[in-house]
């Protein structure tokens, strides 16, 4: 019996509910990305420089968020997958305090070996204040 082998569209939609589940673990994230993976945050109100994290990078502020967040979620509104690579439409929300911020996020999503290799992400932010 031949095994199941997962998607593009279906790996990055299980990246995304990791990444988004304030619950989910160091393990759970690393179990996604791949050892080279590279991820590329364009310049945003939270990164007015942008940044490009290695994987150490990444899982340091995977962890760091939850430390920060008192809640959040990411809905993704649409992904359109071609072969290794897929463009994800979504919309992050994240509360630190009683302060509410919402980012409508584009992003391009390479997946290697099953395995997440490069995100870059477009961050879209409403308006917002923190406490």
């Amino acid at each position: 019996m031949a095994e199941s082998v997962n998607t593009t569209g279906e790996i990055v939609r299980r990246y995304f509910a990791i990444v988004g589940d304030l619950s989910s673990t160091e393990d759970d994230l690393r179990a996604i990305l791949h050892p080279d993976a590279v991820f590329t945050e364009l310049p945003n109100p939270i990164a007015p420089q942008g940044h490009v994290r290695n994987l150490e990078e990444t899982v340091s502020g995977f962890l760091a968020g939850k430390q920060r967040l008192a809640a959040q979620s990411i809905a993704i509104e649409e992904v359109l997958a071609s072969d290794d690579r897929a463009a994800v439409r979504s919309v992050w929300r994240g509360r630190i305090g009683d302060a509410e911020i919402v980012a409508h996020m584009a992003g391009f999503v390479t997946v290697t070996d099953g395995l997440v290799i490069t995100h870059d992400t477009y961050d879209c932010y409403e308006p917002f204040t923190l406490p």
